[in-house]
């Protein structure tokens, strides 16, 4: 088998099963071990597949710049939105992530609702303003432009002052083996520092996302009180459920 045809063989295989095993692989094709890492390598560099150990699950399209990711799956984030804004109940203290997917959140709140919304995206708070009955806290930090919010030490510093109802936390990866995943470190802790200052949170999962996965874990599934999402059902769909993990279906 050639190259092309081996790669392309991993690459129909990723999609049907959901990760890739290495050395399964090499036993059922014949060739070493090394051979089929070198594979994985080489489609992890071109941006078609998350390493892991032992072999590789799909990426994440949630990981390409701001910009780009206003055109991903907006149908699915506006149903995701829909159904996350009705876990916000009046009064309520809502820590709401940055992204795309929370920015549907924001257009998705009633006009008239009455909470507190703390965001470290200045996105956020600026689509915010026109909730006159929504007080809006923003927390400070280094500007993070892939995703428009703050990272950094002085952000992780100001989020320990928070005590929040509720957290919308956006991810590009949720993956029964890999958990709660995004593309950059310093966000990833921004994240749980956020979580930890929540009663609730609740993941913000649009279709493509679930199945899928990133470098850095932001938490465990048993971490959350739920997925919200509007994935068809499916294995990867499947395997959250088997896991325990609660969803909220949008």
């Amino acid at each position: 088998m050639l190259t092309a045809q081996r790669r392309e063989l991993l690459l129909d295989r990723l999609h049907r099963d959901g990760r890739l095993v290495a050395r399964d692989l090499a036993t059922e094709l014949g060739v070493s071990d090394d051979m089929i890492r070198r594979d994985l390598r080489e489609l992890a560099t071109a941006g078609l597949v998350q390493r892991v150990y032992g072999g590789a699950l799909p990426v994440s399209p949630a990981v390409a710049d701001y910009s780009a990711r206003t055109a991903v799956a907006g149908d699915s984030k506006a149903r995701v939105a829909a159904a996350a804004a009705r876990l916000v109940t009046p009064g309520a203290v809502v820590v709401l992530d940055g992204g795309t997917t929370a920015l549907a959140v924001v257009e998705a709140l009633p006009r008239d609702l009455r909470a507190t919304v703390v965001t470290h995206s200045p996105t956020i708070a600026v689509a915010l303003v026109d909730h006159h009955r929504i007080d809006v806290e923003i927390l400070g930090g280094r500007l993070f432009r892939h995703s428009l919010v703050a990272c950094g030490a002085a952000a992780v510093e100001a989020a320990a002052g928070v005590r929040a109802d509720l957290f919308l936390l956006g991810v590009t990866g949720v993956h029964a083996d890999a958990g709660l995943t995004t593309g950059d470190r310093d966000e990833a802790a921004m994240k749980r520092a956020l979580a930890a200052r929540a009663g609730d949170t609740y993941v913000l999962a649009s279709s493509e996302k679930i199945g899928a996965d990133s470098p850095f874990e932001v938490l465990p599934l048993d971490a959350v009180s739920g997925i919200v999402t509007d994935a068809a059902d499916g294995p990867a769909l499947q395997a959250l459920a088997d896991a325990g993990v609660p969803l909220v279906r949008a």
